[in-house]
């Protein structure tokens, strides 16, 4: 039987981190979906539809990993791929207590969906689509956080061209 998990967030935007998490999870299932939450009440730096096209492009090597959008409850869009797995990414022990609610919630709502957790890579641990917003709409060098197209998307977005990393 074919394994499907279910990679959801808002993506807003990609970054490195993302990537990492999406790489481990293609090794480990048969088929990754990458689900765009599609939320109103939150204002994205970018639209939905900019998302998918960046995921798409970015991801389109990894042949196992499908990017889609949805809206509602998780489990129900999880059963209606024909998934059976959500994967959530930690970077820290805050993100554990948030995660592990919501896993809870999950199985509450519905036994026969797991949640599995990837850690971070370390060089990850501390990266979110949050401060990379951030740096970039202060002028800060985002290279290396995110993928380059995200860069030139971020750098267009803010007025600015890609700079260089900073040497320490």
């Amino acid at each position: 039987m074919k394994r499907v998990a279910v990679y959801p967030g808002s993506f807003d935007p990609l970054t490195n981190g993302h990537l990492d998490i999406i790489g481990r999870g293609a090794l480990l299932f048969d088929e990754l979906v990458v689900a765009v939450l599609q939320n109103t009440s939150k204002e994205p730096l970018f639209t939905v539809d900019q998302r998918l096209r960046t995921l798409r492009h970015v991801l389109r090597p990894m042949r196992n990993v499908h990017v889609d959008r949805f809206e509602g409850l998780l489990i129900d869009y999880v059963r209606r791929v024909g998934g059976s797995v959500i994967v959530r990414g930690l970077r820290a022990i805050s993100d554990f207590e948030y995660e592990f609610q919501m896993a809870l919630m999950n199985r509450h709502l519905t036994a026969e969906i797991e949640t599995v957790f990837l850690m971070a890579g370390e060089d990850y641990s501390y990266l979110s689509s949050r401060l990379v917003k951030e740096v970039a709409q202060l002028g800060g060098s985002v290279r290396g956080l995110v993928p380059p197209q995200v860069e030139k998307l971020l750098a267009a977005r803010f007025g600015r061209h890609p700079r260089r990393k900073s040497r320490k």
